[in-house]
């Protein structure tokens, strides 16, 4: 039966790509363990198609948590699961740590996550890499009673839950802490910027995948948290609401509801097809050989398409005629005022060729051909650029952290610098370049397919 809906069909790869991306619970198996025995058997399916779909997820993308549940009343809905947590924190023993479910806190200072080294054994090819550290709610409470700070129900924000594993995940901010530290320092945790560990995760393992996706979220959840304070009809204080899923006014007269900000960018890989090229552009002159796709923010009022137009023409001075959507991708590592932005990235098929840049918005942009493009993509190794960055977290969770430069993260194995190099797996630009590169589709997230044939891209 599980090879009856297999089909080479566009469409029917993007729904499967889309069911596995979605958490199912209904069954006792690991989520993992089903997902790997599928994916086994999609490609084998697959290879005897003529296109080639990768079924790997964005970075940020692909949270295995679950937040809602459709009876109120289950320990797992947020509701529940506050009233179970208050109720535990009003106990002073750790016995409860032994009751269902489990609470798990993951701690953040100043929006790092905290974070485990887990080494390579014997020599493993794959190298070391990294866990989130997740503290249990006795241990939680304290590590803060240490620092003389009481632990508290609203601190901690719901995440979500896993009722297979039968836990409940929360996140917490502890910049004020500076103790905390080397408390959890000598247990080999630290606290780790998610670029960091973005570059560091191992973007073909599934746990890998999913940490990431959980640690974006949440740090999402609690920079929000840090810019809602204050209600924005009224100006009275704000307080959180649904376990930390959103926040309400404190003021009786107008308890208007905050809910949890979303930035929308849309990424465009501007297409040439009569010339078979693509506009790259360039936006710093301190990596001077980093090129990537277009990107802009979305105005009042527009859609999607009129802003990639818009975008387009306002950076490049091309016009833009067909607009083809392609994935998205949240993106909750932008600067702190945007607690996440939601990328959403398209092929966009230019109907001028005159490049007009605008030097307050980009260094420079050019048309690149698919042959440039292709052989940039195989000089640039970022397998070698995630094995050291992981190797960085092993030696911060050590504390003997050694500094390491973008460049150097870059290089090929024989010391050679490539003329140019593209943001890497985790970018959704990547993922928008080499669609077009190898002229098939490598959408991880069950996006809509371009109406056009793949072989005209």
């Amino acid at each position: 039966m599980l090879l009856s809906i297999f089909s080479s069909s566009v469409t029917n790869s993007a729904l499967i790509s889309s069911l596995l991306l979605t958490p199912r619970r209904t069954s006792p198996a690991s989520p993992f363990f089903l997902r790997k025995v599928i994916t086994r058997a999609i490609s084998f399916c697959i290879t005897t198609s003529t296109m080639s779909v990768n079924l790997q997820a964005h970075a940020f993308a692909g949270n295995p948590l679950r937040s809602t549940i459709p009876k109120p009343g289950d320990p797992f809905s947020p509701s529940s699961a506050l009233e179970t947590l208050r109720s535990r924190l009003m106990e002073s023993t750790s016995s409860n740590q032994l009751i269902s479910p489990s609470f798990q806190v993951l701690p953040f200072r100043k929006g790092r996550p905290l974070a485990s080294s887990v080494d390579g054994d014997g020599g493993d090819a794959s190298g070391p890499n990294w866990h989130l550290g997740w503290i249990g709610l006795a241990d939680c409470r304290g590590y803060l009673a240490k620092s003389g700070v009481e632990l508290t129900a609203e601190s901690l924000v719901f995440l979500g839950f896993m009722p297979d594993e039968d836990v409940v995940y929360w996140a917490i901010d502890v910049s004020s802490e500076n103790s905390l530290v080397p408390e959890l320092g000598g247990k080999r945790l630290c606290f780790v910027e998610l670029r960091t560990l973005m570059v560091a995760a191992d973007w073909t393992d599934d746990r890998a995948m999913a940490d990431l996706a959980i640690a974006g979220h949440a740090r999402a959840l609690l920079e929000w948290h840090k810019l809602s304070r204050f209600c924005g009809s009224c100006g009275a204080n704000t307080v959180p609401a649904e376990a930390g899923r959103r926040k309400q006014c404190s003021n009786e007269t107008c308890k208007a509801r905050v809910y949890p900000r979303i930035d929308p960018v849309v990424i465009m890989l501007v297409i040439d097809k009569e010339n078979d090229r693509v506009l790259l552009s360039r936006q710093s002159r301190f990596v001077p050989r980093m090129w990537s796709c277009l990107a802009g923010f979305i105005e009042p009022g527009e859609s999607l398409e009129e802003a990639v137009r818009r975008e387009t023409f306002e950076e490049a001075g091309i016009e833009v005629g067909e607009v083809v959507y392609h994935s998205s991708q949240p993106w909750p590592v932008g600067p702190n005022s945007m607690p996440c932005q939601l990328m959403v990235g398209f092929f966009a098929y230019a109907k001028t060729l005159e490049i007009n840049v605008d030097k307050t918005e980009l260094e420079d942009a050019e048309w690149h051909s698919r042959e440039e493009v292709q052989k940039a993509l195989s000089l640039a190794e970022y397998k070698k650029a995630q094995t050291t960055a992981a190797a960085k977290v092993e030696q911060m969770c050590k504390g003997v952290e050694k500094g390491q430069s973008l460049s150097a993260d870059f290089n090929v194995e024989s010391g050679e610098l490539a003329p140019m190099f593209f943001p890497g797996p985790f970018a959704i630009a990547h993922h928008l370049i080499s669609s077009w590169v190898n002229g098939k589709s490598t959408i991880g997230v069950g996006g809509r397919q371009p109406s056009t044939s793949l072989s005209n891209l």
